[in-house]
């Protein structure tokens, strides 16, 4: 069966068809997840059974076969990856939202994409480290760009680039549609979690972009977005910002639920010890720790859908969201972030130095969680900073995404 046909073989699935079929895949998942961290990039098996199950297709337009869904949809499916692996549900869930970006472009470079391939694999990274240089018809473009989460599996990237004038004087910040061919990969990742993403860096050379290619970065901060559907479509008029923040928390709060259910299941065959408790559930002290980690990962999802509501709210009734809002999601995302973490953490004190072991589930989500928490869109400073402001009424000086 071709890529194609695999796509058009599954009825339009609900997201809740989506999370039964990611669990579904959990052994597979949970399989091939030590081979993913040793080798520093999810397994193809992975990937492959990802895309057959539709889990990369949530944020492409049902015109090319997909399922443009919501943020919420997004946040539900890697989340339920997230059970069973963070790097897959990570590598699954970058792709989701660059294959949004993706749909915020002319209709023309989408037909490039994903008219030519229904089941294309996007990475992306915003931040325009790199040379730009006018000619007829688009830009030249040289540059290198760390951080592209599964950037072995994708055939495309959306990467930021400086818009230049025909002096080189800069005059905007884009975002380039560009194909994998045109890029080379090389491979930068070697960290301490999150180590199967493969987020690795991307680097051009002289290479043609044309203009129906660039979307203008600033423009889409305010909700501006050259696709000519947007109109017909309400995911593709959701909130830029916010959108690329709140997803991020998706892959955290599997791994947070993962942690929790492990620990719950142990409880009653693990001793403390140096104590009289033979069985880890008898413990009123463990007791409270894992009411505690339970409550705080709760408490992630709630804001977490709370901000995800915002958006697709907003774009379901054809309105950009105020500024309260947006940094509000911003907050929300980092907070959910920092609750999981927490959580996690006091999951590995009840548990037990043993959590640590190589061989133990716990300690790869423990790393997954912290690597992943710690995001620069994400980082629950800034975000309490700049929702502080906005609720103050203080001019926001520290970043322009919100």
């Amino acid at each position: 069966m071709t890529k194609t046909a695999s796509v058009h073989s599954l009825a339009p699935p609900t997201a809740p068809e989506l999370v039964a079929r990611a669990r579904e895949l959990a052994p597979l998942l949970r399989k091939n997840a030590p081979a993913g961290e040793a080798n520093r990039r999810v397994e193809e098996e992975t990937i492959q059974a990802a895309t057959k199950a539709g889990l990369m297709r949530v944020c492409i337009p049902k015109r090319y076969g997909g399922w443009e869904m919501n943020t919420r949809a997004m946040l539900d499916v890697s989340s339920a990856i997230a059970e069973a692996d963070g790097g897959a549900a990570w590598v699954v869930n970058l792709n989701n939202v660059c294959c949004w970006l993706t749909s915020l472009f002319p209709v023309k470079a989408q037909d490039e994409v994903f008219g030519a391939d229904p089941d294309a694999c996007v990475s992306g990274v915003l931040n325009p480290t790199a040379t730009s240089t006018k000619v007829p018809g688009g830009f030249r473009v040289s540059g290198t760009w760390h951080y592209n989460s599964g950037g072995w599996h994708a055939q495309w990237a959306v990467l930021g680039i400086p818009v230049v004038n025909d002096t080189g004087e800069p005059i905007d910040q884009g975002l380039a549609l560009i194909p994998m061919a045109d890029l080379e990969r090389e491979d930068t990742w070697f960290v301490a979690g999150m180590k199967s993403t493969g987020s690795i860096c991307l680097k051009a050379k002289d290479i043609f972009i044309p203009d129906h290619r660039i979307l203008s970065v600033p423009r889409a901060i305010e909700g501006d977005y050259p696709t000519e559907m947007r109109h017909q479509e309400p995911f593709y008029r959701s909130a830029f910002v916010p959108i690329l923040s709140v997803i991020l928390v998706g892959p955290i709060l599997g791994l947070g639920r993962a942690a929790l259910e492990f620990v719950r299941q142990k409880a009653a065959s693990r001793a403390i010890a140096y104590t009289a408790f033979t069985k880890q559930n008898m413990s009123v002290a463990f007791q409270l720790q894992i009411a505690e980690a339970a409550l705080m990962i709760d408490t992630a999802h709630l804001h977490a859908y709370r901000a995800a509501d915002d958006i697709d709210d907003a774009a379901a009734r054809g309105v950009y969201p105020e500024m309260l809002v947006r940094t509000r999601v911003r907050a929300d995302s980092g907070y959910a972030g920092e609750k999981v973490t927490q959580a996690i953490d006091k999951l590995l004190f009840a548990h037990g130095s043993s959590g640590f072991a190589e061989s133990s589930p716990l300690q790869r989500i423990w790393r997954d969680a912290a690597v992943a928490s710690r995001h620069a869109v994400i980082l629950p400073p800034i975000g309490y900073e700049v929702y502080g402001k906005a609720l103050l009424g203080v001019e926001n000086t520290i970043t322009p995404l919100v």
